[in-house]
Order: C-alpha cells, then structure tokens, then sequence
C-alpha cells in the first residue's frame, strides 16, 4: 500500500499531557508527524489536535483507533485532503534594502496573494496563508533574493462535515462511546 499524507483530527477534552500520549501513539509505529497544531474548537473545555502524517492508510487507521482508546479523547477521525479544509500560514524575512533594490518584489508578493505584515530594522517579514504547496511556491519565488528566515504553521483543518462539533460531543456523551465513524461526523 501507498504511503501518503493524510490529517487526523482529534477532538479531547482540554486537560495536559495528551500531546505527549498521542505522539508516543505515532512515534511507536515510526510514524513522522509532518506538521502538528493544537487549538480551542467551539465548544469550551474542548480541544483539537490536527496531526498531518505521512503512512499507508492501514496504518494511520490503526493509530486512530489506538488514539480513540485514550481516556481524555472524545473522537478521532483520518481525512484525506479532499474530506477537509485547511490552511497553513507561512511567515518570509527579507533584507529591506533587497527589498528596496527590487520593484518586481512587491508585485510577485501581491501576485501569490501574500501580504507584508512588518517593516522595521531593515528587514521586512512577509506572510502567506494557503496550502502547504502554496506556501512553498512563493518560498521558491523569493529564494533568489536571500530570505534571511522561514517559518511554517502546521495544518489548520476542519471537517466538510456539516454536522456542529458540539452535536457529535453531545451525541458521544449521550451513547457513552467514542466510537462513531467518520462518516458520522
């Protein structure tokens, strides 16, 4: 089977030490987190975990349900892209005076649909929200004018579900399982 880049979702309850239990769960099957986010969902008390990994689907469909038995975890889901939406946001540092010598620069900048969010001690800082490919293309379109440093977000995802995350919690509480499938939610 095919190794490809999938994202789990994993909605928790909002307490410490999961991140660590849900890497152990991938670092055990020598599975390399791509990219990893943790943020607040809508619903208070309630977390969310978006891990993008690169495995089989075999695999990564073990790990979710490994994932699923966690006492803190509500639900766990495997996407592939087409399931989801998702960005991730990439900041660019540049020399000012690069910048400056180049009137072409601020043309490709808007052209990728990127925006300068800082300019102060002679270097100006760029940033771009889009897909991973995104990103990384206007990475190789400034490349040639020295960028000074480079940093990417993980995948900020959610589901193209219409199903509210506070119904399926509800749900979940109701049937005292974490078990629903994906296509539940």
């Amino acid at each position: 089977m095919e190794k490809r880049e999938y994202t789990i979702s994993v909605l928790t309850e909002d307490k410490p030490g999961l991140l660590n239990k849900l890497t152990i769960i991938l670092s055990r099957r020598k599975i390399n987190i791509n990219s990893l986010n943790v943020s607040t969902t809508e619903v208070k008390g309630v977390s969310r975990f978006t891990i993008v990994a690169t495995a089989t689907k075999i695999d990564l469909e073990k790990v979710v349900k490994q994932i699923r038995k966690l006492v803190d975890v509500l639900g766990s889901f495997l996407y592939e892209e087409d399931q989801i939406y998702y960005q991730e946001i990439a900041l660019y540092k540049l020399s000012l005076e690069v910048f400056q010598q180049n009137g072409l620069l601020e043309k490709l900048i808007r052209q990728h649909g990127a925006k300068i969010i800082a300019i102060e001690d002679n270097q100006i800082v760029i940033e771009k929200t889009g897909t991973k490919q995104e990103t990384h293309e206007l990475y190789e379109v400034l490349e040639p004018y020295d960028i000074l440093e480079f940093a990417r977000s993980g995948r900020v995802a959610i589901s193209k579900s219409k199903r509210r995350t506070e119904a399926f919690i509800h749900e979940l509480e109701t049937s005292q399982s974490n078990t629903l499938s994906i296509k539940e939610f």
